[in-house]
Formats: C-alpha cells, structure tokens, sequence
C-alpha cells in the first residue's frame, strides 16, 4: 500500500477565532447573536479550502483555560482577561461552522490546542510528509522544521526558520529556551527578571541551552543578570516546561482525512446566519443550481476597464459619458487622511459596472523601485515628473460636471470628496453616499467601510492601500505611487462605489427607509461638511496657560501625597500606589486582582475618599488634573489648523447605532462641562473678534420624547404646564411635598428619571445614589405605579426587539439589537436596556438632525450670518456677528423647537458669549 503524501493542515482555530474577532466590525445575524468572528472563520477556511484542495486538514480548539500546565504552575494564563461578551456565543458557532465544512474539529480536556498540533505535525513529519500550520503564534515556531512550517492567513505569508530566526534570533530546535529566559507576560510564564528576547538569544547561542547555561551562570560578567540567573533557577526551568508543547497528547493522524463539504449543509448554515457573500461563494464553487446574483456583484477583470486620463480630449469624453450616464461615481486620491491639510492627487470617475478611469493631477517624480513594494520588477527611472494633465485645467473641466444638479454624484463617504474639492472651488452635488446608504440599511449589523461592503454584497476583495503605498515606516503618499501601479487601485475605488449604490439604493424603497435616507442622513451631509469647513477658533495661548496651571497644581499635589505617603512614589504608577496605600499605610479594605496587584481604580479611590482617608482624595484630584492635561489642554494644541487658526473635527455618520453623530479627529463632543476645572477647557473656544458664539441646546429632550412615545399624559401635561419635572416625580415617588424639597431628594428623583430611560436596574440606581439596593428596588417600583405607561412602553420595545431584532425610532430609524435571547443574563440584560433607550436617544438624535437641515437656509432667508460650527448632542454650537446675536439666537430656538411635532413641547434653551463655556 502506497504511503500518504498528502500534506497536513493544521489549523489553529482557537487563535484565528480572535483574531477574526478583532479583525472585522461587530455583525449581527438575524436573532441578533453576533457572528463577526463566525464569519471572518468561514471567509478562512473557504479560501483554505481552495489554496490546499486535495490535503488532510483539521481545525484545532482549546477546551478551557486549565491544562496539565496549571499543575506545573497555579498561576500560568491566571491574568488573561475574559474573552468579550460578544465574542463568547461565537465559539460554540464556529465549530458548528467547522463541521459543516465537514472538517474535523479536534480538541482534548487538560491539553492546549498547541499540544494537539504538536503532536499531529511530528507524527506527520515522521512519515515524512509536508505540514501547514494555519498560525502566526509564535509559541508554535519550536516545530518549524524542513518539512513543518507556519502559514499567516490574515497577511498570506509562509513563515519558515527563516521567520523563526528574525522573531527569536535563533534557530527553531533553541526557540524553547530562549521563551523559557524571557517568559511571556500575556500567558504569565515567568521566565528570569531582567531577561528580554534579545538578551536571551545572545546567551543561549553562548552556552547552547538554558541547563547549561544555568549550571554556569556563575561565569555570568554582568552582576544583576548573574544573580538573576542564580536566584531564579527554578523559575527557568518552570517555565521551559511551560513553554514545551507536548509531542505524546493520545491522537493520531487517522482523526484526519480530506472529505468534501455538502453543499446543501454549508449553505443552510450561511443562510441561518445571514452571511450573503458566503452562499454566493458556495452556489459558485459547488455549481448549485438556482444561484441568483445580480450581474452587477460579478467583479473580474474581463468585466472591468480602467483607463487612465493623460489627454485632454480622453478626458472630454469621459466628461461626455457622464453626461449620457446621468449618475456617476467619483472619488479623489490624496496625500493624507486630514481633508484639510491633504492635497489633491487625483480624481477618478466610474460611469457604468466596470468602466472607471484615473484622472492624476498631482503625482511627483516616482521614488525608486518604490521601495520595493516588488524587488523582482525593474528599476524605475528617477526624476521624471509623470505625464498628467495641469490640475487647474482638469478642475476647471471637471467643475460643471461636479456641480450640475442634473448628474447625480455617488461616493464613498462622499463628504471627505467634497471638502477636498471644496478647497479646489468645486461644491459637488446633488450626491449619493453608499456609506451612509449601507447604514441606513443595516446599521450595526456590520461595518460600512469600502472593502467590508465590497466583500459583503459583491465578493470582491479591493486592493489594499498597502499594496500600493507600502507599510509603516516605509510607506510612501498616494502622490509618490507610479502611475500605472495607481491606476487600478485608485479606479477600482470609483468602480465599485457605483456597483454598491446599485445594489444598495432600490432596497430603501423595498425595505421602507427612503425617509430616513433622503430626509435625515443624506441631506445632512452636505451641512456637516460646511461645519467641518469653518472649524472653530481656538486659543493656543489660554490652552498652554492651562497646560501650565495644571502642571503646577500636579507638581504640588505630588509633593502633598509624598508627604501623606512617607515615601516617594509615581502617581500615575497603580503598582506603585497599591503598596503605599495598603502595604506600607496598612489601610484595611484593599482586594487584589488575579495576578495578585492592588485594585486601584477610580470607583476603589472614591470609596477609600469616602471612609476619610486624605491620599485616595488627593491622588484622585491628580489624575483629574492629569487627564485634562493630557487629553485635552496638550493635545488640544496640536490639532489647531496653522492655516485658519481653526479646530476641524470631523463629523461620522455611521458609527453610533442609535444615528447619533460622533466627532473625531478631535473629539469635541467630550469637552467637560461638569466640573470646574473641565469648564475651563471650553474657555479656550473662542469666536473670532466682532463676533460670538451661541448655544443652543435642547432641554430634557429624552425624557419629553418618553412622555410622548410612551403616552405619558400626566408627565405630557406637566411639560406643557413648565412644571418642575424632577421635583414632581420626587412627589410621587417619595411622598413629600413639592413645596420646600429637599434638594437631595430632588436629586435622587433626578436620577431615576434619567436612569430608566436607560433602562437603569435596581442594583445601577443603588450604586449612583449610594443606598441600599432593596431601597432602590422600591424607588423603582413607585415609579412604575406613578407612571404605569412607562412599563408598558419597555415591554413593547423589548418585545419588539426579540421578534425582529430592532426597534425603531419616531422617524422610522431602524436600529438593530442583538443578543434578546441569550442566556447569559448580563448580556441580554443590556439588550433589553438597548431596546428600552435607544429609540429615545436615536429619536432625540433624528430631532437634531432635522433642525440642523433646516437652520442654514432658515438663517440666510432671514439675512442672518450665524454659521452653525458644532453638534454636540442635545446642544449646537454657532458663530455670529455680534450685532444679529439676538435675531440669531431667537430663530435658532424657534427652529429647533419646531423641528418634530410632539405631544409635548420642545424646549430650548440658550446663551451667547465670547466662549463656549461663557455661552453656555
């Protein structure tokens, strides 16, 4: 009987799974269980099951977190943190996923997945076939052999003793005693003190192995590496045995054998979980009968053609092909991420599936061989600028185009398109964004990046920047990246843009989201964009004043808690303050984390603060101090634009679940408020001379939209009364009178009501109001009998949100929430909150962005310059001359407080200054 030869392919499931996990955004399936790692695994071993056809393959899982290896040592892994919530139901999935490969799924109790490829890949070298095994794990390079080598899947890379010599500095037979020296802080393999990687390589290659080593560390020059080698022995050679991987776990290599997957089984499983690219990649590679995709998703290159623009008359006909198109994608290439600090490269245009071209404007002679993104291609001359056309003359083409508002303009994320061409004079519309349509559509089920949505509906893989422009230190801006290397990349991006709004646009009308779409996030674009034009003004000068202040104040609260302390120590050290407080203090009530540190968080702190103790309080002043300096007065700093003076943050549309905007690049949205200290951050915004600023921000607006939607009337009709809301409810629940209230007791109403919008249970209110967690519970049953129609609002939206896996807002926002049904209590104890709130909070959301469409033309049809500069939130942030101050602010009131009709009046309230805190 002939011998096997068939190779051997390991895959090591348990590391893949998180690395699927980190690698793709959250995605839901239909009953809301997340499955982004189940689906970057499957994406995996599809692509695994082509490259490797024909050989034996298996997938190999870790059981639980306790081996032979924790006898060895009790503490070994004892820090690893718990795997995330939302990754936990996705382990028993993917080996349902593995078997409906009809690959086998191998795992042993007591052994590490490590232990069982070990033991495979030596057997099969043995016999002296090949072995892959699917890792990047470095504890996995000791079996790197002639005939065993590693295969990254996530970068396509083989990695050989070639690879093990550049990560450990040894050959892979001496890797296990190099591990051994240096330990490895992630699995809590201690190693010896003072020992790197490096250090570690150079002494094993001197003595041959850690015994020998060991045996002669008295030879050791350097005295603290001696006594460390001497002193911890034993730890050493604990750790060797840690770091060997058992060649002898009782499997053998008949567990493995090359089957086919069943059609039918693999495609009722993508089909259960929603995975569309995936029954498209099945139907094709299977043959299925009945496979329907749209001709549109069928991206090759016998499909597409890219040309680039070098000539005028060639670009006169793409601009005519636009015009018989009618819609057109467009995209711009640039030097840099920042819209407003990039320059332009070049632009490209998709006119129909497939047909795309690259119009280069802005490419620089072309860095040699570039940087030998391909050290086989030929040396490129140096020095010649690119043949392309004058940039001014190719906007001064391109402008009509771009701004007919008979030509409807597609993007991706089009408002980073239209602030580059707004520099240029070009104010691009009317436009289509698919990255705001897929989030319309889909929400939090995934991502809305281009290469995510070009691989979900169209199963195509994008070429990667990197490909083009090289990686990390090396790599070069667009500007620098040959011009036939940026063709392809650049008119790809344009190409399937417009095959996405293809796909993505008729399913509003089918799914009923075109209100949503046309009349909240689309016309909301082109504001944000205007926003992020004007930036705000900031002052450099008053943020390093504050910068110094908070130094100096920091300088001196060290100084007063060495004094406290006896001793001096670094603050910012948690290590470090753990054993003042409760070593050398003795202050009894400290508890230990599982790698056996003092707890030392805020919420640790505040309670020791609490019970009288004077450092908690001072080191907890320090670190306040110290955020605010670093986050904010210091970095502040360097986003200011030396061109305007300005802070450009930008708006995201397609991150929050609810539609509520983020900011980013700053963060503005974050400024504090809520303390002094925080409130002088908002001082250093500032308006430019002979103007103000105004804020405008909405009050209450989540509890109104309760009342509303939950039917409120008595609540209604205090709202409409201007009655004290807080102290009303305080009334109800407590049974004191609204006259002459204790203002604590008004506080705890306060909190109540805010808390069960939130969903806020027993034991949360407990926690905020500092009281018994049965006292809390009858707080909260009082509300409930004060405002019955508040419990019957959470049980429809929680019912709503287990039938169909989303609720929806007041204006039809559909906001999708997972995990209703899962039996962890924790976990689908926050998708009931999600389900209670996040139709308030997106509602209250939808309501600031209708009054943010309307207040631009509102403002000029009344001859009003106020510019509308930030959203945060609730609140709007505007810059006016200081004489329309007034007109401005009262229209801006008017018009936010009309922009929803509800049963409940909208109020908002507002100031003007010369700062925002000063407005505020």
């Amino acid at each position: 009987m002939a011998a096997n030869t068939a190779r051997v392919v390991l895959v090591d499931g348990s590391g893949f799974i998180f690395r699927a996990f980190h690698a793709l955004p959250p995605m839901t399936s239909k009953d809301g269980t997340p499955v982004n790692a189940v689906y970057g695994f499957c994406n995996m071993l599809m692509k695994l099951r082509e490259d490797m056809a024909g050989d034996e393959l298996a997938v190999i899982f870790d059981t639980s977190s306790v081996t032979f290896r924790n006898d060895i040592y009790d503490r070994y892994k004892a820090h690893r943190p718990d795997p995330p919530e939302e990754l936990i139901p996705q382990f028993a999935l993917i080996r349902d996923a593995v078997r409906a490969f009809n690959l086998p799924c191998q795992e042993m109790q007591g052994f590490e997945a490590d232990d069982l490829i070990a033991t495979y890949a030596r057997q099969a070298e043995s016999q002296g076939r090949e072995v892959i095994i699917v890792s990047s794990d470095k504890d996995l390079m000791q079996l790197v052999s002639d005939k065993i080598s590693l295969f990254d899947a996530m970068k396509n890379r083989r990695l050989g003793q070639e690879a093990v010599i550049e990560k450990f500095g040894v050959t892979p037979d001496k890797v296990i005693d190099v591990q051994a020296l240096a330990g490895d802080s992630v699995d809590n393999v201690p190693g010896v003190p003072g020992i790197g990687i490096k250090t570690a390589a150079q002494l094993i290659d001197t003595y041959g192995n850690l015994e020998t080593l060991l045996d002669r560390a008295g030879e050791i020059r350097q005295p603290k590496r001696r006594e460390n080698l001497i002193e911890n022995k034993d730890l050493a050679l604990i750790s060797k045995k840690l770091v060997t991987l058992r060649t002898n776990v009782p499997v053998t290599l008949d567990d493995l054998a090359h089957i086919e997957p069943d059609a039918e089984t693999l495609l009722a499983f993508f089909e259960t979980h929603g995975f569309k690219s995936l029954i498209s990649k099945v139907k094709t590679a299977f043959c299925v009968e009945g496979q329907d995709v749209p001709a549109v998703n069928a991206v090759t290159v016998a499909q597409t053609r890219y040309d680039l623009i070098q000539e005028d008359a060639a670009l006169g006909d793409w601009i005519e092909a636009a015009y018989r198109s009618g819609t057109i994608a467009v995209d711009t290439e640039t030097t840099s991420l920042d819209a407003h600090r990039a320059e332009l490269v070049g632009v490209c245009l998709a006119t129909e599936p497939g047909r795309a071209c690259y119009i280069p404007v802005g490419h620089v002679p072309e860095a040699q061989n570039t940087l030998d993104l391909d050290p086989d291609a030929p040396r490129r001359k140096t020095g010649d600028t690119p043949k392309q056309l004058p940039k001014a003359r190719v906007l001064e083409r391109l402008k009509p185009l771009l701004e007919d508002p008979g030509i409807l303009k597609v993007g991706q994320n089009i408002k980073y398109d239209s602030l580059i061409l707004a520099r240029h004079g070009i104010e691009v519309g009317p436009f289509d964004d698919t990255m705001v349509l897929s989030y319309v559509l889909d929400g939090s089920r995934h991502g809305h990046g281009l290469d995510e949505l070009a691989k979900l509906h169209l199963d195509h893989s994008c070429i990667k920047f990197s490909d083009v422009a090289g990686k990390g230190k090396a790599q070069i801006t667009f500007d620098k990246v040959p011009l036939d290397i940026a063709l392809n990349y650049a008119a790809e991006d344009a190409d399937i843009t417009l095959r996405l709004h293809h796909l993505l646009k008729p399913r509003l009308v089918h799914e009923r989201l075109t209100t949503v779409y046309e009349h909240l996030d689309r016309p909301l674009i082109g504001v944000l964009s205007k926003m992020e034009r004007l930036g705000i003004k900031v002052d450099s000068a008053a943020l390093k004043s504050l910068s110094d202040e908070f130094a100096g104040r920091m300088a001196v609260l060290e100084e007063t808690c060495h004094a406290l302390a006896g001793d001096a120590f670094n603050l910012g050290s948690p290590k470090q303050l753990g054993t003042i407080l409760f070593d050398q203090m003795g202050i009894p009530g400290g508890k230990k984390t599982k790698t056996g540190a003092w707890q030392t968080s805020a919420d640790v702190l505040e309670g020791l603060s609490a019970q009288g103790h004077e450092l908690p309080t001072k080191i907890l002043q320090w670190r306040q101090l110290s955020k605010l300096k670093s986050t904010y007065s210091d970095a502040l700093a360097g986003h200011i634009n030396p061109l305007t003076g300005r802070v450009h943050t930008s708006f995201a549309q397609t991150i929050v679940n609810t539609g509520r905007l983020s900011s980013l690049d700053p963060n503005l949205q974050n400024i504090p408020i809520r303390t002094e200290d925080g409130r002088k951050i908002r001082r250093a915004f500032i308006s430019e001379p002979g103007h103000v600023l105004i804020s405008a921000d909405y009050s209450q607006i989540e509890l109104r939209l309760l009342a509303h939607v939950a039917g409120l009337k008595e609540l209604a009709r205090a709202f409409h009364d201007g009655a004290d809301i807080h102290a009303m409810t305080a009334a109800k629940v407590f049974g004191v009178a609204m006259a002459g209230m204790d203002p604590m007791v008004r506080r705890k109403a306060k909190a109540i009501n805010f808390g069960i919008i939130y969903g806020i249970s027993a034991f949360g209110l407990s926690q905020q109001l500092g009281i018994a967690q049965s006292e809390a519970k009858r707080f909260i049953d009082a509300y409930f009998e004060a405002y019955p129609g508040i419990r019957a609002y959470m049980d429809r939206a929680k019912a709503q949100a287990k039938s169909s896996g989303i609720v929806t807002t007041l204006y039809g926002r559909r906001i999708h929430i997972g995990s209703m049904s899962d039996k962890n209590p924790a976990r689908r104890g926050f998708a009931e909150r999600a389900a209670i709130n996040a139709p308030i909070q997106g509602g209250a959301s939808d309501i600031i962005k209708r009054a943010m469409i309307r207040l631009p033309g509102a403002l000029s049809d009344a001859g009003l310059s106020a510019k509308m500069l930030l959203q945060v939130h609730d609140e709007l942030i505007f810059e006016a001359p200081e004489a329309e101050a007034e007109a401005s602010k009262d229209l801006i009131c008017r018009v936010m407080e009309d922009s929803a009709a509800l049963n409940v009046p909208l109020v908002v309230e507002a100031g003007i200054g010369t700062s925002w805190a000063e407005a505020h």
